[in-house]
C-alpha cells in the first residue's frame, strides 16, 4: 500500500472496505507484526496468535488511526503491547509449550548452509539473550530500521533511553562476541 493509500486512510470517516485495507496491511507488514511478536515471546505459536490479535485490534480500530506514526511504527507498537500482555498472563505462565526443538524437520543439509544457519542463529541467541529492553530498542533499530525519534515513541521513553539503552545492547553484543572469539581462538575482526 502506498502513502497516498496511507494518506487518504488518515482522512476517512467511512465508506472505504475494512476488510479490503486489512487485507493490504497483513500482506504489506505481517511478516514484521510475526517476526517482532516472535522476538518479543521466542515462541511460534504465540507470536501466531498475538499477530492474530494484533489484526483483530486493527481492524476494530481502522479508523482510529491519527497518522502521527508510520503505519508500520503503529503496527508495531500494538504488537509490542499484545506481547508484553501475552507475556504476563497467567496461563501463560502456568502452561509449558513443546520446546521448539521438537517441531524442527530433521533434514540433513549442505555444509554451506548449515554453517550459515549456525552462524545466524548464534547471533540471534546473542541477541535474544539480552534483557528485554534492551532487545527491543536494538530490533527495532537495526531489524526494522526506526529512527530515534520513532523508537521513543512506540516505547513511550525518551530519546535519550532509546540512545543509552541501544547503546548498551550494542556493547553488550560486542562483550559476548569478544568472548567467543577470545574461547575460539579466532581472530578479532579490525
Amino acid at each position: 500500500m502506498n502513502n497516498l493509500q496511507f494518506d487518504y486512510l488518515k482522512h476517512i470517516t467511512g465508506g472505504l472496505d475494512r476488510a479490503a485495507v486489512l487485507d493490504e496491511l497483513m500482506r504489506e507488514y505481517g511478516k514484521d507484526v510475526w517476526n517482532f511478536a516472535y522476538f518479543l515471546t521466542r515462541q511460534r505459536e504465540l507470536a501466531d496468535d498475538i499477530v492474530q490479535d494484533v489484526f483483530v485490534k486493527v481492524y476494530e480500530r481502522l479508523y482510529d488511526f491519527r497518522g502521527q506514526s508510520s503505519i508500520k511504527t503503529w503496527l508495531l507498537a500494538i504488537t509490542r503491547n499484545q506481547a508484553r500482555d501475552a507475556l504476563r498472563s497467567a496461563w501463560l505462565r502456568k502452561v509449558t509449550l513443546l520446546p521448539a526443538w521438537l517441531e524442527r524437520d530433521v533434514q540433513k543439509s549442505a555444509e554451506h548452509e548449515w554453517l550459515d544457519k549456525m552462524d545466524t542463529e548464534q547471533v540471534w541467541k546473542t541477541v535474544l539473550d539480552l534483557p528485554r529492553k534492551l532487545k527491543e530498542v536494538l530490533l527495532l533499530s537495526a531489524h526494522y530500521g526506526f529512527t530515534m525519534k520513532e523508537i521513543a515513541e512506540m516505547l513511550s521513553i525518551t530519546e535519550g533511553t532509546v540512545k543509552s539503552r541501544l547503546h548498551r545492547a550494542r556493547a553488550a553484543v560486542n562483550r559476548k562476541w569478544a568472548k567467543e572469539t577470545a574461547v575460539c581462538g579466532e581472530e578479532e575482526w579490525v
